[in-house]
C-alpha cells in the first residue's frame, strides 16, 4: 500500500478533528452573531482550544470560512483531465461548476452561508482571492491536455474566465443562467446582440 492510501494516524486524525471543530465553530458563530462581532478568541473558546492552536491551523478569521478550499484545485484539474471523450474543456468546466458550486444553491444552509459571504466585504474579497488562486494550476492542466506550451496565453485566458464565471454568477438573480451565458461565450466566441438576434430570427424562419 502506498503512503498516499494509508489511513491517517492518531495524531493526524486529532489534528483533522481539531481543524474541523474550529471551522464548524467559526461558521456557527458567524451565522449567529455576524462576522465582525466574532473574535478569534470567541472561536477558540467555542472549540475548546487556545488561540495559539487556532493559528496553527488557520492564518486568520477569513480562512476559517473557506476551510474546504484546498479541495477545489484538485477537482478543477480532474474536471479537465478526466472528462469524457469528445467533451470540450469549456463544457467540462461548465458541468463541474454547475454541479459542484451551484448544485447546492437551493439548500437553506448554503443560502445562509452565501448571504454571510456576500454581505461581508472581507469574506467576499478573501473568497475571490482564494478561488482565483487556482488559475495557474487550471491553466497548466488545460495546456497539458491540449498539448500547448505551459505558458500558453489562450489556456491562461480560458482558465481565468472559467473561474471568473462563477464569481459573476454569484451576483446575479439567476446564477445558473449567468454561468451558462459565460460558458456559451467561452465555447462559441463573442457575438454582438444584433447578430445573435438575427441568427435566432433566421432559425425561427427555418
Amino acid at each position: 500500500m502506498s503512503e498516499t492510501t494509508q489511513p491517517l494516524g492518531r495524531r493526524e486524525r486529532k489534528k483533522a478533528a481539531t481543524r474541523q471543530a474550529l471551522a464548524d465553530a467559526a461558521l456557527r458563530l458567524f451565522l449567529e452573531r455576524g462576522y465582525d462581532q466574532v473574535s478569534i478568541k470567541d472561536i477558540a473558546e467555542a472549540a475548546d482550544v487556545s488561540t495559539t492552536t487556532l493559528f496553527k491551523h488557520f492564518p486568520g478569521k477569513e480562512a476559517l470560512v473557506f476551510d474546504a478550499d484546498s479541495d477545489h484545485e484538485a477537482a478543477l484539474v480532474a474536471a479537465v483531465r478526466d472528462r469524457p471523450d469528445g467533451r470540450s474543456v469549456p463544457a467540462a468546466l461548465r458541468d463541474h461548476i454547475l454541479r459542484c458550486h451551484l448544485g447546492t444553491a437551493t439548500d437553506p444552509a448554503f443560502a445562509r452561508f452565501r448571504q454571510l459571504v456576500m454581505s461581508t466585504p472581507a469574506l467576499r474579497d478573501y473568497g475571490h482571492r482564494m478561488w482565483m488562486r487556482h488559475e495557474t494550476a487550471l491553466a497548466q492542466a488545460i495546456a497539458t491536455d491540449t498539448g500547448a506550451p505551459e505558458d500558453d496565453p489562450a489556456c491562461a485566458a480560458l482558465a481565468h474566465f472559467a473561474l471568473e464565471a462563477l464569481v459573476l454568477a454569484r451576483g446575479q438573480d439567476d446564477p445558473r443562467a449567468a454561468v451558462d451565458a459565460a460558458f456559451d461565450l467561452l465555447e462559441g466566441g463573442w457575438q454582438p446582440p444584433a447578430r445573435r438576434t438575427a441568427r435566432t430570427s433566421g432559425q425561427d424562419a427555418d
